[in-house]
């Protein structure tokens, strides 16, 4: 199954020097990050949460500083909901060097043209947004809907990074229309893709390189799809 295929592929693509580099820079970006916020929540808390209350048996304590050491408790937490995300981020920076190493080393013939920094930028924010904004939604309605919740969330991430992975590997070579006409004619196997993509996200630290094993697994889908487009179709790879 080409979904499967894919993945695989782009395991391996991520143990292979060049693209392994980048995963460890966008592992350390993220870990990085988490730490700043940390950082800043701690001493937020410790600059506007000052003074002193009493317990009884207890005395006096400082609030601003209990807080402040008590918020480190809020990084695991952090970690676990916003990991995903940040991660995805960062993949969307370097989306366009996974997919440019996987076409060099997999179809050297078939490379494409790599996005502009703004178009990637804006494809960076776009992914961390989508994935943030599912990770909300399904942490708000799992009181309503339950054991049904991760059902809603793999579904609706799946689809969501299969369109957003897929359109940023198919617009190295066509157009965005071409590229958006591509996906919906596949959207069956780049949705399931994108599940078991998503699936990878739920994992602890696995997930911080599922968005980049992502990028080069759809540039392998990208291909493999394309190359069943039919000889006279507007998808062929060029």
């Amino acid at each position: 199954m080409q979904a499967f295929r894919a993945l695989a592929l782009g395991w391996g693509d991520l143990l292979r020097p060049r693209i392994l580099r980048l995963v460890l820079i966008g592992i350390a970006l993220t870990i990085l990050l988490f730490i700043l916020l940390q950082t800043g929540l701690f001493w937020v808390i410790r600059a506007f949460l000052p003074g002193d209350f009493a317990l009884p048996w207890i005395g006096a304590i400082d609030l601003g500083n209990a807080l402040s050491w008590g918020s480190l408790a809020l990084f695991p937490l952090m970690g676990f909901f916003l990991m995903a995300p940040v991660a995805a981020g960062f993949a969307g920076l370097f989306a366009e060097n996974v997919a440019e190493a996987v076409e060099e080393i997999h179809y050297p013939d078939r490379r494409g043209t790599s996005l502009s920094i703004l178009d990637g930028l804006s494809e960076s924010i776009a992914l961390m947004a989508l994935v943030l904004l599912v990770a909300i939604l399904s942490l708000l309605l799992t009181p309503v809907l339950g054991p049904l919740a991760p059902v809603l969330f793999y579904a609706v991430n799946g689809w969501l990074l299969g369109r957003e992975f897929f359109q940023m590997a198919a617009r190295r070579h066509l157009s965005k229309p071409d590229a958006a006409a591509l996906r919906k004619a596949y959207a069956g196997r780049i949705a399931f893709t994108g599940i078991l993509v998503a699936i990878g996200l739920s994992i602890p630290l696995v997930n911080i390189a599922v968005p980049l094993l992502a990028a080069a697994a759809f540039t392998h889908l990208f291909h493999l799809v394309s190359g069943t487009a039919g000889r006279n179709s507007p998808h062929l790879r060029g």
